[in-house]
């Protein structure tokens, strides 16, 4: 196959984000309700909604309706966003830095809120390597729907086939598939270094 182009996920392959990294200092010793508002309250199917164009001020009031006595630890989920950030990981950002050095067009494709991309655009430098990166929140879809990989590729005149696609969600690496896409599954950086050699990528043959 003939390599053109690849597509990073940014969150769990290139940035660390949990919502415990935040929650864990609001409980403290008391995780359990940490864990009670994370898996019932302040889901991953919730927070999906703002990736998918929802803003946070109309999500949070809609759960804190619902769940009053939980309000203040739903509103921190938005004011105090910035801390579920981790650090870059770095070893899968020393191979988008080699790739980059290869020439090789680099786009990042995201489940993401409109209203947070910029604190992690201007936190994390890493983000300026991308030819382009496009972000769920800001277009209104999100990832595994089929309809933001082709906006993908239409905005940036992306072939599927050639096309690497790296992301760690098993459904989202489903759908680059059907697209015809060399799809990886993101465990860590050093079985995608693996990939990518395979697919002669990284050295030069």
């Amino acid at each position: 196959m003939n390599i053109h182009t690849v597509v990073f996920d940014i969150g769990g392959v290139l940035i660390d984000w949990h919502p415990r990294y935040l929650y864990r200092k609001i409980f403290k010793e008391d995780l359990q309700r940490m864990e009670y508002l994370l898996s019932n309250i302040c889901t991953f199917d919730w927070n999906a909604q703002q990736d998918a164009g929802r803003s946070f001020a109309h999500g949070v009031l809609e759960l804190q309706a619902k769940y009053p006595d939980w309000a203040e630890y739903i509103e921190a989920y938005d004011c105090r966003w910035e801390e579920m950030l981790g650090d870059a990981i770095w070893e899968t950002v020393s191979i988008l830095e080699e790739l980059k050095d290869t020439g090789i067009p680099l786009y990042a494709l995201t489940n993401l809120s409109a209203e947070k991309y910029p604190i992690v655009l201007a936190r994390y430098q890493l983000l300026n390597k991308f030819d382009g990166i496009l972000v769920s929140g800001k277009v209104g879809m999100k990832k595994p729907d089929p309809e933001i990989y082709q906006l993908l590729l239409d905005k940036y005149a992306i072939k599927a086939y050639g096309t690497v696609f790296i992301d760690d969600s098993e459904k989202n690496i489903e759908t680059a598939r059907r697209f015809g896409m060399c799809a990886i599954h993101f465990q860590d950086a050093l079985e995608l270094r693996k990939d990518l050699d395979d697919l002669k990528l990284l050295k030069a043959y």
